[in-house]
């Protein structure tokens, strides 16, 4: 019996519904809700076509210098009219979110713009991903309202977080009490041989600042590093089988079959789940992928049918 609050949620103005090969899920970005009912199974003819979620870079540019950075240097930033135009389209054809990305997004001219018009033009959640440092009142103040969730760059805690980010912790930490101010707020943890030893202080650290997630990055390879060894893999998979503590763990999708990650949505993979945009226009299957499809004047739903066909 599904009870009645649920059904209250799903008669409200603010829940999306999407329909695809998982099943009928009813979405609200405003309180996070999701429910899906799995055991009805549409028809293949009316699945929504756009990805569940779609992560956008939308600038390389970034003046801190990690050197596990997977992210290209080469400048290039998108366009405001036209990134309303993909938003628009998305939101049509039943996405449920967006995150903005970088590079550093808040670097973006029309940044706190383009949160406002997916917040006011379209129904997808907005969330984007920061080093933090440029969250000032003055920017945040313009955000209010228009975010849904907020995920904050952290790999290692104090003298680990300065070594590998060039910024001071303490700042790092004058931020985030701001930015819980605004919206809820996770914290981004790259895994390496440099940070594996900071995730129990690091998870105390999220749990003590109210974060309400910690999202599991094991280092990417790039054509400057060989990403994270063999040895901090076996650890962090043990880690994460005896996590107990009590802010939710998530997992990068790449390496969410390893790590045991439990997606309820499982059914819709690929990219009826998810499509990343690089700085560049391209569309891709992911954010470390240095392949896609050049997203041209027919639209993004036109560039993702094109990269459906390649295998």
């Amino acid at each position: 019996m599904v009870p009645l609050a649920t059904f209250a949620f799903m008669s409200s103005s603010t829940a999306k519904v999407r329909i695809g090969p998982a099943g009928v899920h009813y979405f609200s970005r405003e309180s996070g809700l999701n429910v899906l009912f799995d055991e009805v199974l549409p028809p293949e003819g009316s699945w929504h076509a756009a990805p569940r979620q779609v992560s956008i870079a939308l600038t390389n540019a970034c003046d801190l210098e990690c050197a596990y950075c997977y992210a290209p240097k080469i400048p290039s930033t998108l366009n405001y009219q036209i990134l309303c135009g993909w938003l628009s389209e998305f939101d049509q054809h039943g996405a449920l979110g967006v995150g903005f990305g970088g590079g550093e997004p808040s670097l973006h001219p029309r940044f706190a713009d383009l949160c406002e018009f997916a917040a006011r033009q379209t129904s997808l959640a907005v969330t984007f991903t920061s080093h933090g440092h440029h969250l000032v009142p003055k920017l945040l103040s313009k955000l209010v309202d228009k975010v849904n969730f907020i995920r904050l760059s952290m790999d290692g805690i104090g003298a680990t977080y300065e070594q590998l980010r060039g910024r001071s912790f303490s700042a790092f930490k004058a931020r985030l009490r701001d930015v819980r101010a605004v919206a809820p707020f996770g914290l981004n943890f790259v895994v390496n041989a440099d940070t594996i030893d900071d995730l129990d202080a690091a998870i105390d650290f999220a749990h003590s600042e109210g974060a309400h997630e910690f999202l599991l990055l094991p280092e990417q390879s790039t054509p400057r590093r060989c990403g994270v060894g063999q040895a901090e893999r076996d650890r962090l998979k043990e880690w994460v089988r005896s996590y107990r503590g009590q802010v939710r763990l998530a997992v990068s999708e790449s390496d969410a079959a390893e790590l045991g990650a439990c997606d309820p949505c499982g059914a819709e993979s690929g990219l009826r789940a998810f499509a990343h945009i690089s700085a560049a226009s391209r569309l891709q299957r992911s954010s470390f992928e240095s392949t896609g499809v050049q997203i041209r004047e027919e639209g993004v739903m036109a560039a993702l049918q094109e990269l459906e066909l390649i295998k």
